[in-house]
């Protein structure tokens, strides 16, 4: 892995004066992720934030090939591309090593992009799918998604009299794309940014489909202090609420385990969306969250020790 010096050094192919929110995880995404690629990259990116606010015609902060096609086949896009270069690069038209990105947000990739995700994991594209998971749909107006996480409050899903929030648990992706066989899972944070290069560079090295789902702070949607939005990322990690994990050939393999576990609370603590998982009346809400992630925590483990 490249140190820090060297990293900042790199030209950056995704450039200041984009409309992203002050402290929106998504941009610091972005930009490590290209950052971490030391080869000629197109990307294509699904409609959602970082579209919106990163291609406002006529500027953009894109100084790479990218393309945006709709909501749901970011991942169709990019395979379509990957397919066209192989085919160029077989009758020697191309003799360039290039390195295909799709980016997504969790709507466009756990929901209504899932579909295409799915397929391009089966016919296994070389292929680097990014998806930017910020729990809900923050672009259209903070609505549930399938990975929102349970009892957070949302536009869709507000907390009241009626429900406590989101009433069901987020989809595990991770392991969905486990399941498709594809040589290369991770998750990571841009609050460990040295964890987060050195998947993306090792992805890059593996033939075929490969997927990194970062954890995506929102300040608008979540919401939290701007300042914050490294420090809940690793929070969450600490918490166990968003494990640091790879799986390479379906070989697990944990990257990070706490010294100390801390409460799930500690991550509430920090959101707006949570703020009333930690009143009194509502301990019990806190409580079935907290033996949910101890759950999934001690099941990743067991994968990992195996």
């Amino acid at each position: 892995m490249p140190s820090i010096k060297e990293l900042a050094k790199r030209e950056s192919r995704f450039v200041s004066g984009h409309r992203l929110c002050a402290g929106c995880g998504a941009g610091i995404i972005m930009r490590l992720v290209l950052l971490a690629i030391d080869k000629p990259v197109i990307a294509s990116c699904a409609t959602g934030c970082v579209e919106v606010a990163s291609t406002i015609f006529p500027y953009s902060s894109w100084k790479i090939p990218w393309i945006h096609s709709a909501f749901e086949n970011s991942a169709s896009t990019i395979s379509g591309i990957e397919a066209a270069y192989r085919v160029f690069k077989r009758e020697r038209k191309i003799d360039k090593d290039i390195v295909f990105v799709a980016f997504g947000g969790d709507g466009g990739t756990h929901d209504i992009g899932f579909q295409a995700l799915s397929g391009a994991a089966e016919r296994n594209h070389n292929v680097l799918y990014i998806c930017y998971n910020n729990q809900a749909y923050m672009n259209t107006g903070v609505q549930r998604s399938g990975a929102t996480p349970k009892f957070a409050h949302t536009t869709t899903s507000p907390v009241g009299k009626k429900i406590p929030g989101k009433i069901e648990w987020q989809k595990n992706l991770g392991e969905i794309m486990v399941a498709h066989n594809i040589p290369y899972v991770a998750t990571a944070i841009p609050g460990r940014w040295n964890d987060l290069i050195n998947k993306v560079e090792k992805a890059i090295k593996i033939e075929g489909f490969k997927y990194i789902e970062v954890l995506s702070p929102c300040r608008l949607g979540w919401p939290h202090e701007p300042e914050l939005t490294m420090e809940i990322s690793r929070i969450a990690v600490e918490t166990c609420v968003w494990p640091l994990y790879e799986v390479e050939f379906g070989k697990y393999k944990l990257n990070y385990k706490p010294k100390e576990k801390k409460p799930v609370s500690e991550w509430f603590r920090l959101q707006g969306r949570f703020r009333h998982l930690l009143l009194p009346e509502n301990v019990k809400l806190a409580e079935e969250i907290q033996k949910e992630v101890d759950r999934r925590w001690e099941e990743l483990l067991k994968k990992c020790e195996s």
